[in-house]
């Protein structure tokens, strides 16, 4: 209800103070329908949906101290895809506006949403309420007896995870390298082209598992190959680090819609002598590493500890904005591209006959990579913002020449 108001999260602070027209920080979920959507239909199922997420009905505003986050009376509304993926959704020229966008292009519904709002766990609980909304009106008969997944109450799907389950538990990170950076000029507009790619589920996990690997580890190891592939010779003396996020409520009993993750890195130091397998290998120990419930809840825990500080909260928004961005970039120098990987999409099998697909990608100023599998599609979304095309074809053919089935699309951009 109008009046209600949330402090953000800690990594929407983050996303606030970052956010510029290379990189809008924002993210999309989509899923993709047997037929062309009914626009009148969808906007019905967006109604009903937006009542189960009181926490998405809300709009962003600048206080004295931090931002928060206010509910609002504002309605959404289905519009038809005329924007560029990943268009910004909060601005100057956006404000008191809802924090999310569902667009709908032939079979397929987006969701998009300002990173700040929530997460890609958090979006696609919001998709998946939509699209199984959106069939029930559509089929009602066939559908009658659905009971769609059970959405936490609200105050669950509010909750700030990071202050909730803070314990100031030590942080003993190693030191980073200072990772290599891709190098080339960028699209012009800030523009930023997105490759979608679809192959065979088990094809994949079966070349992961003869190397002994998991699947996160054996795209890791291609990406990371593609990027040498690609670095200039004098930044091939720094190592390429792959930075990956981390759900965090698969360590805590969390049912948040809002962020709940941090991230960790994976770097290695070429040297000229790895092959895909080795380098899986070393990828997949250094990432077993990482995940260990003992240093993912002390980064947690490290990453809080900053806000706890007494002499933090009284400094005006605007001089937290100037230091949160410049640690952000200092902090940027130690990753070469990001791969998010959501991992195996869950949706009520009844819903299966009208079902195609989902797909996931993000908003960046280099080189990020989205992964979900749903049903025997596994689906990877590398964004770049760079001209070049070079790590994308050295990445996706890679894998093609491994015998893999891959089938690409990617969007248009103007580089003149």
């Amino acid at each position: 209800m109008p009046g209600t108001w949330y402090q953000v999260d800690n990594v929407a602070k983050l996303f606030i103070a970052t956010n510029n027209r290379r990189d809008p920080r924002v993210f999309r979920v989509c899923c993709t329908l047997d037929t062309d959507i009914d626009p009148d239909c969808l906007d019905q199922a967006l109604r009903l949906t937006a009542r189960q997420f009181p926490n998405f009905q809300v709009t962003l505003h600048r206080g004295l101290f931090w931002n928060y986050l206010e509910s609002t009376d504002k309605q959404p509304a289905a519009v038809p895809e005329t924007l560029a993926p990943c268009a910004p959704v909060y601005g100057p020229d956006r404000l008191n506006e809802l924090l999310y966008r569902v667009s709908y292009y032939g079979p397929r519904i987006n969701v998009e949403m300002f990173h700040a709002l929530s997460d890609g766990n958090g979006g696609l609980l919001f998709l998946k309420a939509l699209v199984c909304q959106y069939l029930k009106l559509q089929h009602p008969e066939e559908l009658a007896h659905l009971v769609p997944e059970t959405v936490a109450p609200a105050a669950s799907l509010a909750q700030d995870s990071y202050r909730q389950f803070y314990g100031a538990a030590a942080r003993r990170d190693a030191v980073p390298r200072r990772a290599c950076r891709l190098r080339g000029s960028h699209l012009p507009y800030d523009q930023t082209q997105f490759f979608e790619a679809h192959l065979p589920v088990k094809a994949v996990l079966s070349a992961a598992r003869a190397e002994g690997v998991t699947l996160t580890s054996w795209l890791g190891a291609r990406l990371m190959l593609a990027i040498y592939a690609e670095t200039p010779q004098l930044e091939r003396r720094r190592p390429v680090a792959i930075s990956l996020p981390v759900n965090l409520r698969n360590y805590y009993p969390s049912e948040t819609a809002r962020n709940f993750f941090n991230s960790i890195r994976v770097g290695h130091q070429f040297t000229g002598a790895e092959t895909p397998a080795s380098l899986a290998a070393d990828f997949d120990a250094a990432l077993k590493l990482e995940l260990s419930e003992e240093r993912v809840k002390a980064r947690m825990d490290g990453f809080e500890q900053f806000e706890q500080l007494p002499f933090v909260k009284p400094v005006p928004l605007v001089i937290k904005n100037q230091v949160v961005g410049a640690i952000t970039r200092f902090q940027e120098r130690y990753s070469t591209a990001t791969l998010s990987n959501l991992g195996v999409i869950k949706t009520p099998p009844e819903l299966s006959p009208w079902l195609r697909g989902f797909a996931a990608m993000s908003s960046t100023s280099g080189l990020f990579a989205c992964v979900c599998s749903w049903n025997q599609d596994l689906v990877i979304c590398l964004s770049s913002a760079y001209r070049g095309t070079g790590v994308a074809r050295r990445f996706f053919g890679g894998m093609a020449a491994e015998g893999m089935d891959v089938t690409l699309y990617a969007n248009e951009v103007v580089t003149g």
